[in-house]
């Protein structure tokens, strides 16, 4: 089967890539960064995205879009950026998805800041949608667009809705800023009160349900969390990576909320465990194995 990564120099898209291949795939990949060298990869234009040519010229079974924005706070800053790489770009997609490969299956990558702050938890797909930020509207709205491509013209769509994933290869979030913070200063602020709290997944896992997904999932405009159903403090986890570090510095929590930061999530994983996902990696060992790529990275 031949699969097609959109995104495939970013964080996800990478592994992504790197997993397929080791699968019965042959894997394409594009992205806006250049590769003189890659095999099978399409080089798009960064600020006039079109796939048409790619889907015309090429049999595509698979199309996971792992491209766009990921940042609630530039997002803020930037909203029509945002928008038009989270939702337009999805948009031309299904449309050369909908002209030229008809029967491919597109899974693209949602998130959960669609919900914002739930009703409950653990959170079920079910549930009504409240996001906080351009991100999160942006996000919820791609959704929209697959779902109308699946109404309308009969496409085979999925939007997964991804926790907080982490791993190696994440130059940005709450992992990587601790790690420059408790190597460069005496003391450790991080906005909120610590109780605040998130679903972890790491990258390898996360990478293996999108595979579970590909085979066993139904393409009729789903959404599926893509989580572990733990519920993890931001205090635990700076006190995880602390202890694993081996360091001595004080964390203090200004109790300032972020805008657009939802309090508290915990997903409601059932459709996933129903295909046969497992957790694999522990937090303490994906936190072990972070630092690991974190000093690495920085020597």
């Amino acid at each position: 089967m031949n699969i097609l990564i959109i995104g495939s120099k970013g964080f996800i898209g990478q592994h992504a890539s790197e997993f397929f291949r080791t699968q019965n795939y042959t894997v394409f990949g594009c992205d806006v960064v250049t590769d003189y060298t890659g095999k099978n990869y399409f080089q798009i234009d960064a600020t006039n995205s079109d796939y048409q040519d790619i889907f015309k010229n090429n049999v595509v079974d698979v199309c996971i879009n792992c491209s766009g924005a990921a940042s609630v706070p530039l997002s803020l800053e930037f909203p029509l950026k945002d928008f038009n790489l989270n939702t337009v770009n999805v948009f031309k997609i299904a449309e050369a998805i909908r002209l030229y490969q008809p029967d491919c299956k597109f899974i693209n990558l949602s998130s959960a800041a669609v919900y914002g702050n739930p009703e409950s938890l653990p959170i079920k797909e079910s549930f009504k949608l409240h996001p906080l930020s351009p991100y999160g509207i942006h996000k919820m709205q791609a959704e929209q667009i697959l779902s109308e491509y699946h109404s309308f013209y009969n496409l085979k769509t999925c939007s997964v809705r991804i926790f907080s994933a982490y791993g190696n290869g994440l130059k940005k979030q709450l992992l990587w800023d601790l790690y420059n913070k408790f190597i460069s200063n005496k003391s450790i602020e991080l906005y909120g009160t610590g109780n605040e709290s998130r679903d972890f997944i790491h990258i390898s896992d996360l990478i293996k349900a999108l595979a579970l997904i590909i085979e066993k999932g139904t393409f009729e405009n789903e959404q599926i969390n893509i989580a572990n159903g733990q519920e993890l403090t931001i205090r635990h986890i700076a006190e995880t990576f602390k202890s694993i570090l081996n360091v001595e510095q004080n964390i203090v929590f200004n109790n300032k909320v972020k805008e657009g930061d939802p309090l508290n999530w915990r997903a409601d994983i059932s459709k996933l465990k129903a295909m046969g996902y497992e957790n694999r990696m522990s937090i303490e060992k994906g936190i072990e194995e972070y630092i690991y790529w974190a000093k690495k990275t920085n020597n």
